[in-house]
């Protein structure tokens, strides 16, 4: 059994057959500003409760620096690895492979949202499918989750199109909005990730 990987990327960039990922860096305050606010009403309410006393990252630069920072020193610990959603070189959104655990566990979660104007074009099923890989194929990882609020339909259907599978429900699993709610677990081995991978990237990432 895999333990871990001999050599840790800290910096990167995947393609697929539409979508550049890549990690945010300083330079795209402005875009991921304007999409965050105005995409406020749209992802806030399937977001957890920001405290009062932090600092908004989508209004203060520094804020956001400082997130770009955490994300780095999360990325150099194989803590976590973010990316920024782009398509035709504009930002689109975030997909993130978060809590990341070694040892005998070998587990991530994939957590994400996208900017509402460009919804509908099955995008984050595309970046779900490049962050499977990573985790897999680059990462060495086991297992990969994700897990929902059972009524964000919209998130469910893009796990519901790569045909995951469900393990059940979650009770009071995560805080959303300030209220603790309960998550279908969506989650993906490395076994089937060996047995899909030609399918599913023949189909989302054009074999790149």
């Amino acid at each position: 059994m895999r333990t871990g990987r001999q050599q840790r990327p800290t910096r990167f960039r995947l393609d697929s057959a539409r979508l550049v990922l890549r990690p945010l860096t300083d330079d795209d305050f402005a875009a991921w500003s304007e999409v965050r606010r105005r995409n406020e009403d749209w992802l806030v309410p399937w977001e957890p409760l920001r405290a009062p006393y932090m600092p908004d990252p989508a209004r203060e630069r520094s804020a956001y620096v400082a997130r770009c920072r955490a994300r780095e020193r999360e990325s150099m610990n194989d803590a976590a690895y973010p990316f920024g959603i782009f398509v035709d070189g504009r930002l689109a959104g975030e997909i993130n492979l978060n809590n990341i655990v070694r040892g005998a566990l070998q587990t991530a979660t994939i957590g994400y949202w996208i900017d509402r104007r460009v919804a509908g074009h099955s995008y984050m099923s595309e970046a779900v499918v490049a962050i499977l890989r990573f985790a897999f194929e680059r990462l060495d990882l086991h297992r990969v989750e994700i897990c929902i609020v059972p009524r964000n339909t919209n998130s469910r259907r893009v796990v519901e199109k790569l045909d995951l599978r469900c393990e059940g429900t979650a009770e009071r699993y995560l805080q959303i909005a300030g209220v603790w709610e309960d998550h279908l677990r969506f989650a993906m081995t490395v076994e089937e990730w060996r047995g899909r991978a030609d399918e599913l990237c023949a189909q989302w990432l054009a074999a790149t």
